[in-house]
């Protein structure tokens, strides 16, 4: 069996980085979603993951549950380059700002949870959520000017950098969070990608909705149209 099981793909940020990863390499595997935060939505998740947790990517028996485990599998699989920069240099910077989204970031993923088909006001700009833009802004300017020649990603071609900071770019959109500069640019790019436009697409049509609380705390779920009773 070969399956990469994720939330969903309007809400589940930790999914689609490494599915953005596993498309852009035309992985062979099934596609699975298990919509978050419904009741039975824990007891799939146990009868599949380790962890009952989203994303997992289940290769021959092999069981990976982890969003940079699954990218750095999908990287050994892929052709040397497709997934990281083949230039050292540029390879261990990718990763290196990979992980800081993998592990920072925590305001703006609080404040601005992922929702790529919907609009919502900004929030209050704390210092903390100004502290994330402000790095984000210098981050992805920075790399452009250092890296970016030879495409409009983070280090030119595509890589999985990019699918790491697409959840943020969409939450720049969502909340209508400030961007100049070079770093808008870059954020127009992923937005205008084909990889991002079919799964914004596909992220459109979920029949799933999930409200968050006060600073993505709390959440209900439900359905955009009613079900018919099996």
């Amino acid at each position: 069996m070969r399956r990469f099981v994720s939330g969903n793909l309007n809400y589940s940020s930790w999914s689609i980085r490494p599915l953005l990863v596993a498309r852009k390499v035309n992985l062979p595997v099934e596609e699975v979603i298990l919509p978050l935060d419904f009741p039975e939505t824990t007891t799939q998740l146990k009868a599949l993951s380790p962890t009952a947790k989203v994303p997992l990517l289940i290769w021959d028996g092999t069981e990976i549950w982890e969003s940079l485990a699954i990218t750095e599998f999908i990287a050994e699989w892929a052709p040397p380059g497709a997934v990281w920069p083949l230039d050292p240099e540029k390879r261990a910077i990718a990763r290196a700002v990979s992980s800081e989204m993998h592990a920072g970031f925590q305001t703006i993923r609080q404040l601005c949870s992922m929702d790529i088909r919907s609009r919502h006001p900004a929030p209050d700009i704390t210092p903390a959520l100004e502290a994330d833009i402000t790095r984000l802004q210098a981050m992805w300017s920075g790399l452009r000017a250092r890296y970016g020649s030879g495409g409009p990603f983070l280090f030119g071609a595509w890589s999985a950098a990019d699918a790491f900071y697409t959840p943020v770019v969409t939450r720049f959109r969502t909340y209508g969070l400030p961007l100049s500069g070079a770093a808008a640019e870059y954020s127009a790019a992923v937005l205008e990608d084909p990889l991002f436009r079919t799964l914004e697409e596909q992220a459109k049509l979920e029949p799933w909705w999930i409200k968050y609380g006060p600073g993505g705390n709390g959440r209900s779920t439900g359905y955009l149209k009613p079900q018919a009773a099996s």
